[in-house]
């Protein structure tokens, strides 16, 4: 590509540049064949335990078509879904902005040369530390959703501008329902606008979520109606005109992508048309992160019982498989080696390394009988795994390495 290719860019940005970035096409072969061709090339090279594979060009696919969905929402991306500083810096290098939730995010976005403007406090009850150390970096806009908040940034952090976080419309579908926790009712709207007023602190926008993972869009279309009545309810008061609409994350890559972005459009159009001058912005992390990343696990343990043939590998769901409790991840685990046809399989179950029978990837899944030191892969292991796993029982998340890859 040329030098000033948007791949060039990524590969030069923090987080990226001073690491070794493998080459692989994946036009011969299907993509998911090409990544496990790439990673059995890694596993030969002398690696001897779990790893994950970035595939940089994945990244760069999603952001393009982002911008072709939804050209007139800047992403924001969750640095919580997958905290990979190569993930943050090809991102920054794209021109996203950040949504950050703890001072230890807002340090790492930072570190890529990320300005503090590109970057939204996105978590609507902080604890006061973290706010002074916004207030001392310039991350000056943040979410509330609850008069206490207003107190705390009118205390640590004064010339912050606020995003009224509203609740969304109940999702059950989704695979999170952040609402459970966060966003205000109809009813507190208004109420907490004056609070915000009497603080003397500007309000510039709204923020929703609908939810995370989850395949109905309609439901943007009514928190988007919902945010132009809080829009209006501030106008009502004589605050300042709003200049912020945050319509959250939850976006998963494929066919409800280009349907929520449709429904999207359309809310926008129709409830904020008159209001050109509204910077629109989203945050999508699972979008962005959940396809780019693949897991390798290595074989390290076996045991036949009758017919059940049991496996002991060396990630699982205290590590970045924490996905499988945590967000219904299901896994369909493969053998890295090249399979031969006709091959017989036998029910198996896969445990993961820690002694906890808790930690168990899977159960009576059909896979061809496998040595010690052979190889699984995990496909779609980007989003909320090695950034939500642990330390339990001495096997560190952090020890999984990634490799950065791209399409030649």
């Amino acid at each position: 590509m040329g030098g000033g290719s948007p791949m060039q860019a990524v590969l030069v940005a923090p987080g990226v540049k001073d690491r070794k970035v493998l080459a692989f096409n994946r036009h011969a072969l299907k993509e998911k064949d090409a990544v496990a061709a790439l990673m059995r090339s890694i596993a030969g090279s002398g690696v001897r335990s779990a790893f994950h594979v970035l595939d940089l060009a994945r990244v760069l696919d999603l952001h393009a078509r982002w911008h072709r969905e939804l050209p007139d929402v800047r992403p924001y991306y969750a640095v919580k879904c997958n905290p990979e500083p190569a993930m943050l810096g090809a991102l920054a290098a794209l021109g996203a902005g950040f949504d950050c939730a703890s001072r230890r995010e807002i340090e790492a976005v930072l570190a890529l040369g990320v300005e503090p403007g590109s970057i939204v406090y996105a978590n609507p009850c902080k604890p006061e530390a973290h706010i002074e150390y916004a207030a001392q970096v310039g991350v000056n806009l943040t979410t509330y959703d609850s008069e206490e908040e207003v107190a705390k940034v009118k205390r640590c952090h004064p010339g912050c501008e606020l995003v009224l976080r509203i609740k969304g419309p109940v999702n059950g579908d989704a695979k999170v329902d952040l609402g459970v926790k966060y966003g205000a009712l109809a009813d507190e709207v208004v109420p907490l606008l004056r609070a915000a007023q009497r603080a003397g602190l500007a309000v510039a926008g709204v923020s929703f979520h609908v939810g995370s993972g989850g395949s109905r869009t309609d439901v943007y279309r009514e928190a988007i109606k919902a945010s132009r009545a809080a829009f209006d309810a501030a106008e009502a008061l004589g605050m300042p005109p709003m200049r912020v609409l945050d319509i959250g994350g939850g976006f998963v890559a494929g066919a409800t992508f280009h349907e929520a972005a449709a429904v999207i459009k359309e809310a926008l159009a129709q409830h904020f048309g008159d209001l050109p001058c509204i910077e629109v912005i989203g945050e999508p992390g699972r979008y962005f992160a959940e396809t780019a990343f693949t897991l390798a696990a290595r074989v390290i343990g076996k045991r036949t019982r009758g017919e059940v043939q049991e496996y002991w590998i060396d990630d699982g769901v205290y590590g970045s498989l924490n996905c499988i409790l945590m967000d219904d991840y299901v896994p369909r685990p493969r053998p890295l080696a090249a399979g031969r046809p006709g091959e017989k399989t036998y029910a198996s179950t896969v445990f993961g390394p820690t002694c906890d029978s808790l930690d168990t990837v899977i159960t009576g899944y059909q896979l061809p009988e496998m040595s010690v030191g052979e190889w699984l892969v995990f496909h779609d292991m980007g989003a909320y795994t090695t950034g939500s796993g642990s330390n339990f029982n001495g096997f560190y998340t952090s020890d999984i390495k990634t490799f950065l890859a791209y399409c030649s």
